[in-house]
């Protein structure tokens, strides 16, 4: 596992959640000092304190741990990601940005069928 990774990934979500290391610290009962040892990757949270956290900051556990699975684009993690971006968005934003990325994947699909596109 990476602590860094980890504890750049809590201390980004936590800046996002406009809390600081101490109101944390106090939603999951530690200390601040602690918090800041697990953002900065000195120290591993414990199973209990990495929950608490995640719920505290509305994430999940596998984004935390991200860098510790083989695939980082596991089915959880793509609709966790697609999930973050269209946040917020009304229903015609939503339905835009599905149309696009459908129209995206279609252009992807033509393109893997071309006989004459560059190989990697």
């Amino acid at each position: 596992m990476n602590k860094v990774s980890m504890g750049s990934r809590i201390r980004e979500e936590r800046l996002k959640s406009n809390l600081t290391q101490e109101q944390l610290a106090e939603c999951v009962n530690v200390s601040t000092a602690y918090i800041g040892q697990i953002e900065r990757g000195e120290r591993n949270a414990s199973l209990e304190i990495l929950v608490q956290i995640v719920n505290t900051l509305g994430i999940t556990i596998d984004y935390v741990l991200e860098e510790s699975y083989v695939n980082k684009y596991n089915d959880t993690r793509m609709l966790f990601m697609i999930k973050r971006m269209l946040e917020g968005r009304d229903e015609l934003e939503t339905d835009t940005a599905v149309a696009v990325l459908h129209t995206l994947l279609e252009c992807l699909d033509r393109y893997k069928k071309d006989p004459d596109r560059p190989s990697r």
